[in-house]
């Protein structure tokens, strides 16, 4: 059940599929209480994965350089603070992304070079086999989820290759929820955050049937709540979870866990939500996607069930 006046309430539900039979537990990854995996005078980085998915946290000083050659799909870029400014290049050309933006880029070669420094975050496919295996957290995935199907990408944007870049400042407006932004593989909701903690009595506990919700507490602490249904087979119940994560941190949430994330800071609580394929109740949404005009939807039967 939704918080009060949560526009998520008008979401249309897509049918439900078969029972599951087993589950997965959540995964958490707490950035500042574990070692950088790759470091560099300029540069520290985490990493962490879930299914389908890999976040990499970065604090970066100017002239650190990021490269991919052969990145097997698209991803994004997120900059979550004013301040902060990146080039991206790619074979086509280049493009700046500067304070508070997501930027997606295309598969192939690329190059990030950092113009000023601050905190930025990669989020790739797990088709990037070589950062997979950098996850602090790479072990939870040794088996696949059951409940999140194989993924699939989403159509190629409009306009052929080039570096695409979204300020993360737009305004808010009545009747929609956040600023969502998708891509063909990464769909990220970026979020203002709150003041203070979030109050007891108007949480938001949902599920999701067969995707997975990536938390990526920005600032703040948190208290991630989770809840498992209880079936038949008793052997595959899960105790419920009240996990507490500072940031930054990655929280990992499957399917169908019911949960629900508590900002408990005095000061800002702030998280970036992540999902790998985009959403498709989101981008069903007239306005809610704020690029949708660059990224075509599936058709429905294009959507793996």
């Amino acid at each position: 059940m939704y918080g009060q006046n949560d526009l998520r309430t008008t979401l249309i539900t897509a049918p439900k599929g078969p029972s599951p039979k087993s589950f997965k537990r959540a995964s958490y990854a707490r950035f500042y209480a574990q070692p950088p995996r790759q470091s560099t005078h300029l540069a520290n980085t985490w990493y962490a994965r879930g299914a389908t998915m890999i976040v990499a946290y970065s604090d970066v000083e100017a002239g650190a350089v990021f490269e991919r050659n052969g990145q097997p799909d698209e991803y994004a870029v997120v900059i979550p603070d004013d301040g902060v400014e990146i080039e991206i290049s790619i074979a086509e050309g280049s493009a700046i992304a500067s304070g508070k933006t997501v930027s997606f880029v295309p598969a192939g070669a690329s190059k990030i070079t950092v113009l000023k420094g601050g905190r930025i975050l990669r989020l790739f496919t797990v088709e990037s086999a070589d950062l997979a295996a950098l996850c602090s957290n790479a072990a939870d995935y040794a088996e696949p989820d059951p409940n999140v199907p194989p993924f699939v990408a989403w159509p190629d944007p409009v306009g052929g290759r080039k570096v695409r870049v979204y300020s993360g400042n737009v305004a808010p407006e009545q009747g929609r929820f956040g600023r969502i932004y998708r891509g063909s593989t990464i769909m990220v909701n970026f979020g203002d955050g709150r003041v203070g903690p979030r109050a007891p009595d108007n949480l938001s506990p949902h599920h999701h049937d067969d995707f997975e919700q990536y938390s990526v507490a920005l600032d703040g602490d948190y208290i991630h709540h989770l809840r498992w249904p209880w079936i038949s087979d008793s052997t595959q119940w899960i105790e419920d979870e009240h996990e507490r994560c500072a940031a930054p941190s990655v929280a990992v949430i499957p399917p169908p866990a019911t949960h629900t994330s508590q900002g408990i800071d005095e000061g800002l609580n702030r998280l970036l939500d992540v999902f790998c394929p985009p959403r498709r109740d989101f981008s069903d949404k007239p306005g809610w996607v704020l690029n949708a005009a660059d990224y075509p939807m599936p058709e429905p039967k294009e959507i793996a069930a």
